[in-house]
């Protein structure tokens, strides 16, 4: 619950007290969740249109992996920092080889050589690093979940990157994403790297309009 009531003149300092969840802070900014103004889409043909559909359902069914598997990275990441024995880490690497496979893998092998695409870009999105740099680096955990229990994506570019500047499929990623945080059909979770959404759509308002 959020409310506000009169300011309070304090040593001739004006003092906002907000009501937030029953009690009285005091504060002199609120901190807002940015909110993108997104207008109603149109589409030239019928067949851009379901194309839109399509990516849209891809899209939103696996973003969640993506979040998740940032998720998990942080946490392996300040785990692994905070072990000083090879033994420690190796122990470690085993045990979150077992979770991945069991949290994620399962489901992995239901997915299309599309989505699994797309989960590589928002993979990337979400961590700043390329699924194939993330193999790289933490090794047996994630070889083992992307190329042993993941046969259906052997066939994708691991080191695809998301990049909505360049590539329009990734502008329209970009695009349901932010509709569907604002929704509530998917939690947020901010990219690793800063993306100008309207700066963006401008280019590619612009690159329409030439064609």
């Amino acid at each position: 619950m959020f409310g506000q009531i009169e300011p309070i003149i304090q040593d001739s300092t004006a003092v906002e007290y907000f009501i937030i969840d029953g009690d009285s802070v005091a504060v002199s900014v609120i901190q807002l969740r940015e909110v993108y103004l997104l207008g109603k889409h149109r589409f030239a043909t019928k067949e851009e249109r379901v194309r839109y559909l399509i990516l849209k359902r891809k899209t939103l069914k696996v973003y969640p992996y993506a979040k998740l598997a940032a998720e998990r990275l942080v946490e392996l990441n300040m785990r692994l920092e905070s072990l000083q024995r090879k033994s420690e880490k190796r122990q470690y690497s085993r045990i979150i080889q077992r979770y991945i496979e069991d949290e994620f893998s399962e489901e992995l092998k239901k997915l299309t050589r599309t989505e699994g695409q797309i989960l590589v870009k928002l993979m990337h999105r979400q961590t700043g690093k390329t699924t194939f740099e993330l193999i790289k680096e933490l090794r047996s955990g994630w070889r083992a979940f992307w190329f042993n229990n993941t046969a259906s994506l052997f066939d994708i570019s691991l080191k695809r990157e998301f990049d909505p500047v360049n590539v329009a499929e990734d502008f329209m990623i970009e695009d349901i994403l932010l509709r569907a945080f604002q929704d509530g059909r998917l939690e947020r979770q901010n990219p690793a790297f800063p993306i100008d959404y309207y700066a963006i759509k401008d280019k590619w308002a612009a690159k329409s309009d030439k064609d």
